[in-house]
């Protein structure tokens, strides 16, 4: 089967390993006690959200670009992307002394940009959405002969990623199963490849398990039709990997590499990216968590330990504020409750006793006479509280009813 892989070669990935080892950092592999006890067996978290960068793409933006002639480095190289494209062909490029210029949706987050800028690229804001962004920066490569450097299907880039794939097996050489997110396909076509490969020299099997997003998720389809196709994309937090069409390249090397994709929903990413937070102490995006996802919903199976890899923790504080409360709302840990009352003093005090007596800790109130369908004696009381999980949530609302109440559950 090894012979069959399309793509690089394990010599190719361990010659891609000595590129990228000029910037690359050989990221932490930490050890999750949390994760371990859902799946009962050791799970292992590869830190590429600690690479230089902020996640995996340096690897195969340098491996690609160092790859260039000295004619194509004299055109200089352009990208088109939203986030960590953008700042691994940033980095890359000034490393090696070559003009980037980078090609950003108009509405990209300020962090991303200016993050890209600090690199030494040229950045030009162009389109409202990506595929726009993309044909911008098609015309002006047309226009001026820079490279163009994608952000997944190509060998060069493939062969970049792939050394993260070595590096797991350095780092855990125990490793049974490697579960890695999934856009284009790049990171894991590349992992997928040189870790079978690398196992196979071993003597010994791997299994390699795909997660995409629910709302975003082309190679389930494509795979169970036996090639690329193209499926409509629904917003999602894990915007890193909202990809409508797998690569060409990336699909035949997954075709015959892994061994299965599993998809999770947008409040698994949330619950996941929280965990994250709260017991590894690691800040990841929602791209780069639903390796964890998968695992937390219990979609992944394995007789012995498990790699999660993090890919990435390039994420603008103001979604992961709204990305932490979802996933407290998610985990039952925060509630949110629209209360009718009389319109007469004392009412705000009683239920703020009961709260109390429920041992409910209240996070915001907001008390109006505006709300729709209320009548001119009445009130709106609206609450968030923090709550320990889905018994104690129940119980809240519980000893708001038996009071006399009437608590309707405020969706987040």
């Amino acid at each position: 089967m090894i012979t069959t892989i399309p793509g690089p070669s394990l010599a190719e990935f361990e010659r891609a390993r000595e590129v990228v080892g000029r910037v690359a950092r050989r990221t932490p592999m930490e050890t999750s006690r949390f994760l371990a006890d859902r799946i009962g067996v050791p799970v292992y978290l590869k830190c590429e959200n600690l690479q230089r960068t902020g996640s995996y793409k340096l690897r195969g933006a340098y491996n690609r670009i160092s790859a260039l002639t000295e004619a194509e480095r004299a055109r200089g190289v352009v990208a088109a992307s939203a986030g960590n494209h953008a700042q691994g062909v940033a980095f890359a490029a000034r490393e090696l002394g070559i003009r980037a210029t980078i090609f950003m949706p108009v509405g990209v987050a300020l962090p991303k940009l200016d993050a890209t800028r600090s690199y030494g690229a040229d950045v030009v804001l162009a389109g409202n959405s990506i595929g726009e962004t993309l044909e911008a920066a098609a015309v002006f490569a047309a226009q001026t002969g820079a490279v163009i450097i994608p952000p997944f299907d190509h060998a060069d880039v493939v062969a970049g990623q792939g050394t993260l794939g070595l590096e797991i097996l350095e780092q855990a050489p125990d490793a049974a199963t490697i579960v890695v997110p999934i856009g284009g396909g790049g990171l894991a076509a590349g992992i997928a490849s040189a870790a079978k490969q690398q196992a196979a020299r071993e003597g010994r099997s791997l299994r390699i398990i795909g997660v995409q997003a629910e709302n975003a998720a082309p190679y389930v389809a494509s795979l169970a039709a036996g090639e690329p196709r193209q499926v409509p994309v629904v917003p999602t937090i894990a915007d890193g990997i909202a990809v409508y069409r797998p690569g060409e390249l990336n699909f035949a090397i997954l075709r015959e590499t892994i061994d299965e994709v599993v998809t999770v929903s947008e409040d698994d990413i949330a619950r996941a990216l929280l965990v994250l937070l709260e017991r590894a102490k690691l800040v990841v995006e929602p791209a780069g968590a639903v390796a964890v996802a998968a695992i937390m919903t219990g979609a992944v199976k394995s007789d012995g330990p498990v790699v999660a890899v993090l890919s990435g923790g390039n994420i603008d504080p103001l979604l992961m504020q709204r990305v932490v409360a979802h996933g407290l709302a998610a985990s039952d840990r925060y509630l949110t409750l629209s209360i009718g009352l009389p319109d007469r003093p004392g009412q705000l005090a009683r239920v703020a006793e009961l709260l109390a007596e429920a041992n409910a800790n209240v996070i915001e109130v907001l008390h109006t006479r505006h709300g729709s369908g209320l009548q001119i004696s009445e009130v709106e009381l609206q609450l968030s509280v923090e709550t320990r999980g889905p018994d104690h949530r129940a119980s809240v609302v519980e000893v708001l009813r038996r009071a006399g109440y009437d608590p309707r559950i405020v969706d987040q």
